[in-house]
C-alpha cells in the first residue's frame, strides 16, 4: 500500500535554497477508501529521500539535508538544487504557484482498531512539492529573507491539523498553518525573484574554456539535450568564428565510412523464404516420393492403382551469434551516433554468416552441368538454356536464379557482339538481358539475377555460377534477432546479436552449377 500524504511547506530560504516542513504527524486521522487512517509514533523513520515535482520521480529538484522525528511528527529541511527547475520551485512557493508538500509512504504493517486503519510500520518513499494540497492551509506560510533584505522573516509553525479525502488509497494529513498576509508574501516573492533569477537570464557565463571542456560538454549535451551542457555548448558556437576564432573547433559528421561490410543476401534473395516454426532445433517437411498416375483405360478396362507415397525431410536448426566487446570508456563516453552504426555493422555480419550458410548448400545440393563449358557469351547461355531444361525435368517447374560470382558478374558485363554489350544495355537488337555494374540484381536470358557476396560461389571455374529453381530451396528464418548486453567484471560490455535460421534443400536436382572446361 502507499499513501500520499499532504503537509505543510512552512519555510523557504533562497539564500541558502532550503524548504523546511512538517513531514508527517503522529495520530492524525485522514479519511481514505478503506476508511479513517493515522500513523502511529515512529511508524516511519527519518529517510534521506528526493524532493520531487508533483510526484514524477523523473525531475527532482533537491534532496533531503535533515529530517527528525519529535514527539508530534517528523520535520523535514530540503536543499534545492541550483538549477532552473530548482530556481523556479523557490519562486514558485514564495509567490504561491506552487506552495504544498505532498509525501509518499510505503506502507508494511498495519491494523484495524475500531475502524481506523492504523499504519504501525512503513518506509518514506519521496517528497514532493505540488500545485494544489489537498487542503488550503497546507501552503507556504513565510519565505526566509535573503542576503540582500534588511531582515528575515520567521518562520511559521504548524498548528490545528485537519483532514481530507484524496482518491484511491491515499491519506494525506495536514497542520494548519496561519496563513501569511498578502503583503509579507508578495515582498517575499519580489526578493527571491530579485536575488534567485532563472538560470541563464541572460548569457550564461561559459565554463567552457578551452578544448577539452568544449568535448566534454558536447558529449554532455548529446547524452542530455535539455542539460546546462547544451545551453554551453550554443553560447560557446555563437562565439566561434568571431570573438574566439582560434577556438574554432574541427567538425565531425554524422556519416561513417565503412568499406569492409554491406546487409546485402544475394543467395537468400535468390530462393524462396519461409518462417522458423516457434520452438524446438529440428523440423520436418512432409515431401512426396511416388504420385498417382492416370492412364487411358478401354472399356470394361481394370483400372490401375499407382500408390502415392511419402517421407519427411528433416531440416536442421542453426543459430547464428556474434559479440562485439567494448571498454565501459567507449559505452559512457561515446556518441550515440556510434552506437547506431555498431548495429549496422552486427547486423551486416549476420546477413554474411547467413547467405553464407546458403550459398554452401546451394553448392553442397546442385548438379553440375553435363557439358563443360568455356566462359563465353555463347557458353553462358548455353549452360542456362541446358540447366533449365534439366531443373525442369527433375522439379516440374521453372528455373527463375541464376547466382553469380563476383568474377563472373565482371565476366558477364564484359561480353560483347563486336564493341556493343549484350548485358549491361538494352538495344533493339539486343535484348538479351540486362547486368550493371551499380546492383547486384539483373536479368540474364530471362533468369532473375544475383550476385553472391558471400565468398561461397568463387571465382570462374567450377560451381562459379548457379541456376535455381527457387521452392527446391527455401531459407527459413524467424522474423526478429535479439540483442543482449551483458557487462563481465573486468570492466568491458559484450553486446551479442543472435538469430536462427535453416536452410532446407528440399529438391537437390533444383539446382545446377557451371562445370568449367
Amino acid at each position: 500500500m502507499k499513501l500520499t500524504v499532504p503537509i505543510t511547506l512552512t519555510a523557504t530560504n533562497s539564500e541558502k535554497r532550503t524548504i523546511s516542513g512538517r513531514v508527517l504527524t503522529w495520530g492524525e486521522q485522514g479519511n481514505t477508501s478503506a476508511g479513517l487512517t493515522s500513523f502511529i509514533q515512529d511508524s516511519i523513520k527519518p529517510k534521506a529521500v528526493k524532493l520531487n515535482l508533483e510526484h514524477d520521480v523523473t525531475r527532482p529538484i533537491g534532496r533531503v539535508v535533515e529530517m527528525v522525528s519529535t514527539p508530534e511528527g517528523l520535520d523535514a529541511t530540503f536543499k534545492i538544487a541550483e538549477t532552473t527547475a530548482g530556481t523556479d520551485a523557490l519562486i514558485e512557493a514564495a509567490s504561491g504557484l506552487r506552495d504544498g508538500f505532498s509525501v509518499g509512504v510505503k506502507v508494511d504493517e498495519w491494523s484495524n482498531e475500531d475502524g481506523v486503519l492504523v499504519i504501525k510500520q512503513g518506509e518514506m518513499a519521496e517528497v514532493s512539492l505540488v500545485t494544489n494540497p489537498a487542503i488550503k492551509s497546507a501552503m507556504v506560510s513565510d519565505v526566509a529573507a535573503t542576503e540582500n533584505s534588511e531582515s528575515e522573516s520567521k518562520e511559521s509553525e504548524a498548528e490545528n491539523p485537519t483532514t481530507t479525502k484524496p482518491e484511491g488509497d491515499e491519506v494525506e494529513t495536514t497542520p494548519t498553518v496561519p496563513e501569511a498576509s498578502a503583503e509579507t508574501v508578495e515582498a517575499a516573492s519580489q526578493n527571491v525573484q530579485a536575488t534567485t533569477r532563472p538560470v541563464f537570464f541572460t548569457k550564461p557565463r561559459s565554463p567552457i574554456v578551452n578544448m577539452g571542456s568544449w568535448v566534454e560538454h558536447s558529449i554532455k549535451a548529446q547524452l542530455n539535450p535539455n542539460s546546462d551542457s547544451a545551453l554551453y555548448v550554443r553560447a560557446a558556437t555563437d562565439d566561434l568564428g568571431t570573438t574566439n576564432v582560434g577556438f574554432n573547433p574541427t567538425r565531425q559528421l554524422n556519416e561513417v565510412i565503412n568499406g569492409l561490410s554491406n546487409a546485402t543476401r544475394g543467395n537468400i534473395d535468390a530462393i524462396s523464404r519461409g518462417t522458423l516454426p516457434d520452438a524446438g532445433l529440428q523440423f520436418q517437411i512432409p515431401k512426396i516420393t511416388a504420385v498417382a498416375t492416370v492412364a487411358e483405360v478401354a472399356e470394361s478396362g481394370a483400372v490401375s492403382n499407382t500408390g502415392i507415397t511419402s517421407e519427411y525431410l528433416d531440416v536442421t536448426i542453426s543459430r547464428f551469434a556474434g559479440r562485439n566487446i567494448l571498454t565501459t570508456e567507449i559505452i559512457e563516453r561515446s556518441s550515440p551516433d556510434f552506437f547506431n552504426e555498431l548495429v549496422s555493422i552486427m547486423g551486416s555480419a549476420m546477413a554474411l554468416a547467413q547467405t553464407t550458410a546458403v550459398g554452401a548448400a546451394l553448392l553442397a545440393g546442385a548438379t553440375a552441368d553435363g557439358t563443360p563449358t568455356a566462359n563465353t557469351a555463347a557458353g553462358l547461355l548455353g549452360f542456362t538454356s541446358r540447366s533449365n531444361a534439366a531443373i525442369y525435368a527433375s522439379t516440374q517447374r521453372f528455373a527463375r536464379s541464376l547466382i553469380v560470382s563476383p568474377d563472373q558478374w565482371s565476366n558477364i558485363m564484359g561480353y560483347n557482339n563486336s564493341g556493343q554489350p549484350l548485358f549491361n544495355a538494352y538495344q533493339p537488337s539486343n535484348q538479351t538481358g540486362l547486368v550493371t555494374g551499380q546492383s547486384q540484381i539483373g536479368l540474364v536470358a530471362g533468369l532473375n539475377f544475383f550476385v553472391d557476396n558471400s565468398g561461397e560461389i568463387t571465382g570462374t571455374g567450377d560451381g562459379s555460377m548457379v541456376v535455381v529453381e527457387p521452392n527446391s530451396y527455401t531459407w527459413y528464418e524467424s522474423g526478429n534477432y535479439r540483442l543482449d548486453v551483458n557487462k563481465p567484471s573486468d570492466g568491458t560490455v559484450e553486446i551479442s546479436l543472435n538469430s536462427y535460421g535453416a536452410i532446407a534443400t528440399k529438391i537437390a536436382a533444383g539446382a545446377r552449377k557451371f562445370n568449367f572446361t
